[in-house]
């Protein structure tokens, strides 16, 4: 198993999936992150929701995972946001390399 993971979480307004995203990446605790449109049905307070949301896919380390919560959380305007955390089990080399190059704070390592 690989060192990387893909984290989810979802947004409901630009404004947010923006703050989430620059944080990630100024941290460097992210090496990309992909947004897709997505329609969510959930239970909430007891009721079923059905909301449009936006879908974020975090490629980072698997040992930033408790640093990328606490992030995610300090710019989100969710009560309970999901915070999900996919390790990934095998990859390209050269993807991999490249993530974990990117995501080494503090070193201003680029490709």
């Amino acid at each position: 198993m690989s060192e990387a993971c893909i984290i989810l979480t979802t947004t409901n307004s630009e404004a947010t999936t923006r703050a989430v995203v620059d944080r990630l990446l100024a941290d460097r605790l992210a090496a990309c992150l992909q947004v897709l449109p997505i329609r969510s049905f959930y239970v909430w307070k007891g009721e079923t929701e059905e909301d449009g949301e936006q879908l974020l896919l975090i490629k980072a380390r698997r040992a930033d995972f408790a640093a990328i919560e606490a992030a995610i959380r300090a710019v989100h305007d969710y009560e309970t946001p999901e915070v999900l955390c996919l390790d990934v089990a095998a990859g390209s080399a050269g993807y991999l390399s490249w993530l974990m190059e990117i995501t080494q704070r503090g070193t201003g390592a680029t490709t």
